[in-house]
């Protein structure tokens, strides 16, 4: 209905002219009550790191390795622990199903207790971490087909617990070329299957030429695939060791670790902080932490960021919590500084 205000007694008018400018302050101080909680929350989202946090299970591999911590109970332990995300290490459940009588059913036994354990410390389950499976970037084609079908099970693991992807190791020849094209090969088959399963299939620098970014970005640009990506570790950047063993010897030659997670970044669908020591004023030792994240976050990265400790002056508890007290530290300082 039309109103005109020249048609009513001046009182009339007057009491609606006061009524309208009421509900005018009423609505701009609403607006201004909004805009002020709008403010507090962004406010209140800068002391929060622009990742989540995840739990990798190899920071406890030694108490599980050595039978004091039973790794079925990882969720429950996490959770305990203050994360909302963890990680599987598949190598620390083989004696689980390997040797059962009917390991198929086994193995989906173990599976339905990890997916009711992560349901009941209400915990995600992020991603899995393939290793023992054959060589995927094998020279021999039939080895590398046969490791294709024994990490499929660990794809439809991942889709049954709700995981979004499996990381795999691409290690096999010691020839370069021949490397990169059996790698390309071996992780095109993979993925190719992991894609109708909606999961992703990521390489981490775990030793070897799979260490090399820059190689190793080009063999994700070969397989050309979007759920073909990689999982950047802070540490693992070890190109040749002595004896030419993969782990625990000597370190020979190492891929620059900064200049490596970037050029992994572009590809990256998970990350793994690697610490190993810290001093007195809570900084990890041999990585810079800032550096690292500050990468991460350039790079648009906002997923999880999964915590490994392999440290041995703290116990993997006390290791654990240092490194996410730092990941929380260095992370929250970058909502304010580039």
């Amino acid at each position: 209905m039309k109103i005109s205000f020249l048609k009513l007694p001046g009182i009339a008018s007057f009491i609606m002219l006061f009524s309208l400018g009421f509900i005018s302050c009423k609505d701009s101080s609403q607006k201004a009550s909004d805009q002020k909680t709008v403010q507090e929350n962004e406010t209140i989202d800068t002391e929060d790191p622009f990742f989540k946090i995840s739990l990798a299970q190899w920071s406890l591999s030694g108490p599980m390795r050595d039978g004091s911590m039973d790794p079925v109970d990882f969720a429950q332990k996490a959770s305990e622990m203050g994360f909302e995300g963890i990680e599987y290490v598949t190598q620390l459940y083989t004696d689980k199903y390997a040797d059962a009588e009917d390991p198929k059913a086994a193995l989906q036994l173990l599976l339905d207790t990890l997916k009711a354990k992560s349901e009941e410390y209400n915990v995600e389950n992020v991603l899995i971490m393939v290793d023992h499976e054959g060589e995927l970037a094998s020279s021999d084609e039939a080895e590398r087909n046969e490791a294709v079908e024994k990490h499929k099970k660990w794809v439809d693991a991942a889709k049954f617990l709700g995981a979004h992807a499996i990381r795999v190791n691409l290690f096999g020849s010691e020839d370069e070329q021949e490397w990169k094209t059996a790698a390309t090969d071996g992780l095109k088959k993979l993925s190719e299957y992991a894609a109708g399963k909606n999961i992703n299939v990521l390489v981490e620098n775990h030793g070897y030429y799979s260490s090399n970014a820059a190689l190793l970005a080009e063999v994700i640009e070969d397989v050309n695939m979007e759920n073909a990506g990689t999982l950047p570790d802070f540490g693992n950047f070890c190109l040749k060791r002595e004896g030419g063993e993969l782990f625990e010897a000597k370190c020979l030659e190492e891929y620059p670790k900064y200049q490596g997670v970037e050029e992994m970044m572009p590809y990256a669908k998970a990350v793994s902080a690697k610490a190993y020591e810290f001093n007195d004023e809570g900084e990890e030792t041999t990585i810079d932490f800032e550096r690292m994240l500050k990468i991460v976050k350039n790079s648009g990265y906002t997923g999880y960021i999964g915590i490994e400790y392999e440290g041995s002056n703290l116990t993997p508890e006390e290791g654990i919590l240092a490194t996410k007290e730092l990941l929380i530290e260095k992370g929250t300082g970058l909502n304010t500084n580039n």
